[in-house]
């Protein structure tokens, strides 16, 4: 009944569910506060949805299981032995921190939820914090369900806990005093507001904490140094997932003498985010042989796209059965050099396979109407699960057009989620 409600209210529920004007405005205050050099509404200016969307219970609970059954292979020997086995040797190294924020993605359709992708850098948790400041019950029909899971500040305690965690699994007892959040060039990146929110979660706490650039780094006595500051931890926005550019070079020497927590870190990506890992969670042989059990085979079977890895030689039959796939690169990131077969070129098809991409099955999106007018044309939506030690602390969704998620369409960008007809509390229960 509540997927039928869900579906329902995404045709047809058009009224607001997140004040949006009110949102800019204090991030505006609050992040010029803090050097944001423009206002967020004319550099971001499809960064959040005013319309809610709204996801079936049962769905939420088959997503959570999904995330804990592959949560369960990731702790197969087995499992850690394949997808190692061809990772870079910076990959091998297995820190004590899990690694922060990793997200699953999801597409739902008229057979449930289907798992897209998982990454361990994601992005907007932050913004999706903010944007709970602003979400309200958009009428009297849903108010009995739009209530948020988290509130900003317990969804803000949740994340400072979570690199609480990580320092603690590292280091025990000893005092944190200094944090660096980093990416390359930070202040041009396209989600740069939220490395400032970050910033300031951490020094509400009393936590020194610094946006910082790698080559603004150095590997020194043993410690990773800021300036005159030894960082502590790093919090690693970067999509050189396994630090092979030398301007990384004193990140990846503090990194591996273990001198700064980083996280996420290149073990966790390998064991994650590498897309070639889901050919082996599609795969009935290959999740027996590493000791899968039955239940969570069928699971994953059910609830992932088929996945498997280009291999050179292929290329007439993945030419000739190119519309049902989508092609991806195996260390891809933010939808970089994807495409859907459909809209492939010749051209493009052939230096694809000459790189390394994996092939999934197309799995068309879910769709939230804006309005009843003749002639508007849905948004495409994806649910973003925040996780950390295989629980999620918050679900996102994502509006856009187009062949993969942007923040380029009017009326998209991230969206309240609202569960039909009740909320799961912390979705961990």
């Amino acid at each position: 009944m509540s997927t039928e409600q869900a579906q329902r209210l995404n045709r047809s529920c058009y009224c607001v569910g997140a004040d949006i004007p009110s949102l800019r405005t204090w991030l505006e205050q609050d992040l010029n506060s803090r050097g944001l050099s423009q206002p967020i509404v004319a550099t971001h200016p499809h960064l959040f949805s005013a319309l809610p969307v709204f996801v079936a219970q049962e769905h939420a609970t088959q997503i959570r299981n999904v995330i804990r059954a592959i949560e369960k292979v990731i702790a197969l020997p087995a499992y850690r032995r394949a997808v190692l086995a061809e990772a870079p040797s910076v990959a091998q190294l297995a820190p004590a921190a899990r690694g922060v924020l990793t997200s699953y993605d999801f597409h739902i359709t008229q057979a449930g939820p289907k798992l897209i992708e998982i990454n361990t850098n994601a992005g907007g948790v932050m913004l999706n914090a903010a944007l709970s400041r602003a979400q309200r019950a958009c009428c009297v029909e849903v108010e009995e369900f739009s209530r948020e899971p988290h509130s900003a500040g317990k969804l803000e305690t949740a994340l400072y806990e979570m690199f609480i965690q990580e320092w603690r699994l590292a280091r025990g007892d000893a005092p944190l005093s200094s944090v660096a959040i980093v990416d390359d060039a930070p202040e041009e990146q396209y989600l740069y507001p939220e490395f400032l929110l970050f910033q300031r979660l951490f020094e509400s706490r009393g936590i020194a904490a610094v946006i910082a650039a790698p080559h603004e780094l150095r590997f020194e006595s043993g410690a990773l140094w800021h300036g005159e500051r030894r960082v502590d931890i790093v919090y690693n926005r970067l999509t050189d997932f396994y630090f092979a550019d030398p301007t990384h070079s004193a990140l990846l020497q503090a990194y591996t003498a273990e001198a700064a927590v980083v996280t996420p870190h290149p073990h966790a990506h390998a064991l994650y985010a590498n897309k070639r890992n889901l050919a082996v969670l599609t795969d009935r042989e290959a999740l027996r042989t590493i000791g899968a059990t039955d239940e969570t085979a069928a699971l994953l079977l059910q609830s992932i796209p088929r996945t498997v890895t280009l291999v050179a030689g292929s290329e007439d039959r993945w030419w000739n059965d190119r519309k049902h796939w989508f092609f991806k690169p195996a260390l891809g990131y933010g939808s970089r050099g994807s495409y859907r077969g459909d809209k492939l070129t010749r051209k493009t098809f052939a230096e694809i396979m000459k790189a390394d991409y994996i092939a999934q099955a197309v799995v068309p999106p879910s769709e939230r109407w804006l309005s009843n007018e003749p002639g508007q044309r849905p948004l495409k939506l994806d649910l973003r699960n925040y996780v950390y030690a295989g629980e999620t602390l918050l679900i996102a969704a994502r509006l856009y057009q187009g062949q993969t998620t942007n923040f380029r369409t009017p009326g998209g960008g991230f969206a309240p989620v609202y569960l039909t007809p009740a909320s799961l509390g912390s979705y961990g229960d």
